[in-house]
Parts: C-alpha cells; sequence; structure tokens
C-alpha cells in the first residue's frame, strides 16, 4: 500500500492512543512496514534505529522467527480457550511455572490478564480483597507518586499521577492519592541526591501519618518510572521507602510492566533495588511486544490469604491466560534465559550504553545524561540559562521529531528525551544510537537558535502590525 492511501484510510478510520486526532490527521501519520532486528522501516523507504524498542517492549528485538513458530504451532493446536469454569491448558501452565521460577523467592503465583494497564486493574482489586479478608476492610487507600504511569483505564490512569489524563479521565476511583516523586533533576537540586532521596521517602511517610496508618493499604511505583521520563531514583530512596512500608504494615506494589525482562539488567527491577514486593504488575517484555499479555506476579503473603480465605474472586478477563499468547511469551521468555540476555545487559551493554551515553552530558544542551541497564535520558536545558526551555518552543518535540528525520526513535517527555532499546543492541549499533542523538541535538540546538534570533522581527512585526 501507498504512503498517502494508508495514510488516507487512517485518517478516515483510526483514532490513535494518546494523540491529538485533528493535528495528526493533518499532518498524515508515519507509516511502518516491516522491522529486522533493531530498526524498524517506513514506507518511504528510511531505516529507522528504535530506541524505544516499540513501547518499551521489544526487548528480543524485531523478526524473531522462533516467536512467530511458536505462535503457529499453538494457534493450530488450540489457538483459544479461556482459563473461567475451572479450565486450564498446557502454555498457560507452564507459563506461570517458568515467571514463578524467575522471579523473587517469595512469588509463586501469577494472575493473567491482556495488558500491563489491565494488570494494575487487577492489583487494585486483589489489595483491597486482602485487607477486607485479613479482617481490615478500612484500609482502602492506595498511594502513588506524581507524574507516576500504571496504564490508562480508569483504575490504572487513578493510580498513576499524571493530571493531563486526570483532568481528562475523572472522577477517578476513590482512595487513591499520590506523593512526591524521586526526580532529582526536575524537583531536587537544592539538595543532594541522597538527601532528596530521603526527603521524598519522609512525604511517604507523612501522607500516611495524614490518612492514617489503619486505612493505608499499600503504596504502588515503578521501580524506575519510565513514561514519567527514565526517573532513576537516588540510592537512598528504596531503602528508606521500604523502612517506612515494613513500619506500617503497608503492601509494595512494584510496577514491572517496563522494568521487567531485563530492561535494568535484572530479570526484574525489583531484584536490582533489592526489593521485595507483595504484587508485581508485568507486560511489554513478557512478550517482547509479538502478541499481548500482560499479569500479576503475586507474592505468598497475599495469594496465600486470597486461596485460603478468599472464596471465588469475582475478577478476569476474556483473554486471561490466552493460549496463543502463552506459548509466545514462554518462548520469549526461554530464548532470554538461553542467549543469556539478561546477564549481557547487566555486565556489558548497560555499562557501555551508560559510558557512551554520558558522554552527550558535554552537548550545550543537556543538563543530564543518565541510564540505568538498557533506559537512559537527556534533560534539555537553554545554553544561555542553564535552565529548562519556554515551554512553547515545545524543545522536546521538536528534538523527537528531528530524531525520527534522522533516522533514530527516541521519544520526548516534556523536555527529557527517553530511550529504551531492544536488548539485542549490540555495541557497535549503541555507538550509531549515540552518534544519531548527537546529530539530533546539534540540529535541535540550530533550530531553536533560529527561532531565538527571529523572535524579535516576528515582536516588531506585531507592534507595526498593532499601530
Amino acid at each position: 500500500m501507498q504512503t498517502q492511501a494508508c495514510q488516507d484510510l487512517d485518517r478516515a478510520h483510526h483514532l490513535h492512543p494518546f494523540t491529538d486526532f485533528k493535528a495528526l490527521g493533518e499532518q498524515g501519520s508515519r507509516v511502518i512496514t516491516h522491522a529486522q532486528g533493531v530498526y524498524v522501516h517506513d514506507s518511504e523507504g528510511h531505516r529507522i534505529l528504535d530506541g524505544m524498542a516499540g513501547l518499551w517492549c521489544v526487548n528480543l528485538g524485531y523478526g524473531r522467527r522462533e516467536l512467530v513458530e511458536a505462535a503457529a504451532v499453538q494457534m493450530t493446536e488450540l489457538p483459544y480457550y479461556n482459563t473461567f469454569f475451572n479450565t486450564t491448558h498446557p502454555p498457560v501452565a507452564r507459563l506461570a511455572e517458568k515467571l514463578c521460577a524467575l522471579a523473587p523467592p517469595h512469588i509463586n503465583h501469577v494472575f493473567f490478564t491482556g495488558s500491563g494497564s489491565e494488570a494494575n486493574d487487577t492489583v487494585l482489586r486483589m489489595v483491597r480483597r486482602y485487607w477486607a479478608l485479613k479482617g481490615k476492610p478500612e484500609k482502602q487507600w492506595i498511594i502513588g507518586r506524581e507524574n507516576g504511569y500504571h496504564g490508562s483505564t480508569v483504575a490504572g490512569m487513578s493510580l498513576g499521577g499524571m493530571a493531563p489524563m486526570h483532568d481528562q479521565g475523572g472522577p477517578c476511583v476513590p482512595g487513591i492519592t499520590h506523593v512526591r516523586q524521586p526526580y532529582w533533576f526536575g524537583e531536587g537540586q537544592d539538595q543532594s541526591p541522597e538527601a532528596f532521596g530521603r526527603a521524598c521517602a519522609a512525604a511517604l511517610e507523612e501522607k500516611i501519618l495524614e490518612l492514617g496508618e489503619d486505612k493505608v493499604a499499600a503504596f504502588i511505583a515503578e521501580p524506575v518510572q519510565g513514561a514519567g521520563g527514565a526517573i532513576m531514583p537516588p540510592a537512598s530512596y528504596w531503602p528508606a521507602v521500604k523502612a517506612v512500608l515494613a513500619k506500617y504494615d503497608i503492601l509494595l506494589i512494584a510496577d514491572e510492566v517496563i522494568c521487567g525482562f531485563g530492561r535494568l539488567g535484572a530479570w526484574f527491577g525489583s531484584q536490582h533495588f533489592g526489593l521485595a514486593p507483595d504484587l508485581m504488575p508485568i507486560a511489554k517484555g513478557l512478550s517482547s511486544g509479538y502478541l499481548p499479555i500482560g499479569g500479576v506476579l503475586v507474592g505468598d503473603r497475599v495469594a496465600d490469604t486470597l486461596i485460603e480465605e478468599g472464596g471465588e474472586f469475582c475478577h478476569g478477563f476474556t483473554y486471561s491466560g490466552h493460549p496463543t499468547c502463552a506459548a509466545v511469551a514462554l518462548k520469549n521468555l526461554e530464548l532470554l534465559e538461553a542467549e543469556g540476555i539478561v546477564e549481557r545487559v547487566r555486565d556489558d551493554l548497560g555499562p557501555y550504553l551508560a559510558e557512551r551515553w554520558a558522554e552527550l552530558g558535554d552537548h550545550p544542551l543537556v543538563g543530564e545524561a543518565r541510564s540505568l541497564g538498557l533506559m537512559g535520558a537527556l534533560e534539555l536545558i537553554d545554553p544561555a540559562t542553564e535552565e529548562r526551555f519556554d515551554k512553547a518552543l515545545s524543545a522536546g518535540n521538536l528534538c523527537r521529531d528531528i530524531c525520527f528525520a534522522t533516522g533514530l526513535v527516541m521519544r520526548s517527555v516534556g523536555d527529557t528525551m527517553i530511550i529504551a532499546p531492544p536488548l539485542v543492541i549490540t555495541r557497535d549499533e549503541i555507538d550509531e544510537l549515540v552518534c544519531l542523538a548527537r546529530q539530533a541535538l546539534n540540529e535541535t540546538a540550530r533550530r531553536l537558535a533560529d527561532q531565538r534570533v527571529a523572535a524579535p522581527t516576528d515582536a516588531l512585526h506585531s507592534e507595526e502590525t498593532r499601530a
């Protein structure tokens, strides 16, 4: 299909997620036609290095025939059956076993969903059901973080702390509130990172005491905030948070939808930070994005109560444990393990990316270059002031668009540029990624400077027009 024909169909009938529908219709969609390894190709013949692994998910890269074949075999044998009504099937049972073998030792059960958003809806239901069964139904409050992201369903949006979503999605689910995020560059530079991390944990304790410790059920957070801007907490943060939660007997929900399955150089972000969460929502890298599947890894404390005391748990989805999705996810995990990809991220690719990514910190537009595993961020600043750019300039969006034109997918979150490439990226491809990022920064700087030069002329013209 030609580019224009596909764009016309898309414009006429397709409403995209997180999109200004009118603006996209006027501009026209980018048409991606095929992909291989760490590269996607568009309908105009451009090869683009996918620095975002699709949407944080294509951990094994594109074109893995093993995953295609696993789907084909399963679709021939049993393309679909539900897991309601006392029914199971081999792919879901084997996947559950594998996940629990990879998870921390205190986690031995999994509840399957179709996505990360559904996983966080499930978490909300499980947490409140757990405390009701423990004779504490008043423990309803769940605390999340400002700028946290836990999906875009009503429950997921409510658990997350993104104001634009709340503005459009209200009323939110009651009994959910938020505390400050551990975003040192954006909010804490008046303190050392260590002091700021402890201050954020103290804010959590203050909120618990404000609500009443007997009313707070759980704290939900990503080990590293992904969609919020690849925000890596100070080293002091998670130990202090763990101490607060233990002090008041509050469940920890570690949202592993982005961090899970090798992104940080461990199977789960919780393992990297030494956490022992009660619940771990998962999705994305579980199948490397080849088919939609998610779930919740449930710690023994919660699972044993739900099993022994709960009776029927009135919750689930048509596609919970979908056999074809489960078969692909199982093969994906087997490949990640057999090829030592998680260990390679930890021991080789993550440290190499950190070394090369840090070099971008010398660019005049970059206020901070940070990374962990195969996740990175660049904070854009105005070289003239060493502060953020005027929001009207949309510096981040400008840089993102230039990246695409340069041959790189790099996402913008405000004026924070983020990457999370496939875990199969090579050192040479990391070199290419960094080179393309620098080219995009150079062009962004040039265009922003041109805008600054043009602005006085535009202002004078406006004055003359008004006169």
